[in-house]
């Protein structure tokens, strides 16, 4: 399992949820307390300032702001700041905070925050149940989305009785994760290349997912489809990607394709490149063999 996807996981959770969900995980990691829109009363209209009138309520202006808890808000920026590199810590404090604050707008927030915890830990089955909990919160968190599809073809156990639906589940996941991005506003406090980089890197791990689940079932051109764009797409692509993509070109017979995915694969450090490293020249012997 690649290490990179948990400190992608949180940087787009902070993205996404300043973004879609309107809570204060940015303001927080930027040491400023959150924004709080429509707390402003409406200026008098009266010419009299002397006079005073009942307040009349104004039916088109916004919700005001629920009360700030300060010992929430306290705990909610300690669980934020523990970040990734201390997984058993932050689901302490995550817990914690879930415990004495079950109904807080921050619920969903730290439910996708214990998600990338417990992947840290390869708790999976404490990684499902919070991803359940953080979506029932709110569906279209892209993170989690987009986590759950992508560990679930990985972790694939074809002996599992709810295999085939947990596949279904992961395309389902993915491809919604999908949706939602093409969708997402960009965020006043990113540029627009930050916003463009930060879309990138969460399509890729959603067609790497969904690349996955299409090898899983067998469906090598679907596969090979996805793999494409998530490998194309990445920053830093990851060598299952590639090796998976030259295992479904050979199968297609396309023999040059397979022999350059695996020497990509084989230029990545890690328990892949002598194996890519074999493909890749047995690839090319297969191409180079007359037909």
């Amino acid at each position: 399992m690649r290490p990179r996807f948990i400190a992608f996981g949180i940087r787009i959770l902070v993205f996404t949820v300043a973004a879609t969900s309107g809570l204060a995980a940015v303001c927080f990691a930027q040491g400023a307390p959150p924004s709080l829109k429509g707390n402003t009363p409406p200026a008098s209209s009266s010419q009299d300032s002397q006079q005073a009138t009942p307040a009349q309520p104004d039916q088109n202006a916004p919700p005001a702001a629920p009360k700030v808890d300060p010992a929430e808000e306290t705990s909610y920026k300690a669980f934020f700041d523990a970040g990734s590199g201390t997984p058993d810590a932050r689901i302490q404090l995550g817990n914690d905070f879930l415990q004495k604050y079950p109904m807080s707008r921050y619920a969903e927030s730290v439910y996708a925050g214990l998600v990338q915890a417990y992947y840290a830990k390869q708790d999976w089955k404490n990684f499902y149940a919070d991803g359940d909990k953080a979506l029932a919160l709110y569906p279209d968190d892209v993170t989690v989305l987009t986590i759950i599809g992508w560990v679930i073809p990985h972790v694939f156990n074809p002996a599992d009785p709810d295999a085939i639906k947990n596949l279904d589940k992961a395309e389902r996941y993915e491809k919604h994760a999908i949706e939602v991005i093409g969708a997402m506003p960009k965020p006043v406090s990113l540029s627009e290349d930050q916003f463009a980089q930060s879309k990138a890197a969460v399509l890729s791990e959603a067609h790497s997912g969904l690349g996955l689940v299409y090898f899983r079932r067998q469906e090598t051109a679907e596969s090979v489809s996805e793999l494409q764009q998530a490998t194309q797409a990445a920053a830093s692509p990851d060598a299952t990607d590639f090796y998976v993509l030259g295992m479904d070109l050979q199968k297609l017979d396309r023999y040059p394709e397979a022999a350059d995915a695996f020497n990509r694969c084989s230029q990545i450090m890690g328990g892949l490149q002598d194996r890519c490293k074999q493909s890749a020249d047995a690839a090319r012997k297969q191409a180079a063999q007359p037909k």
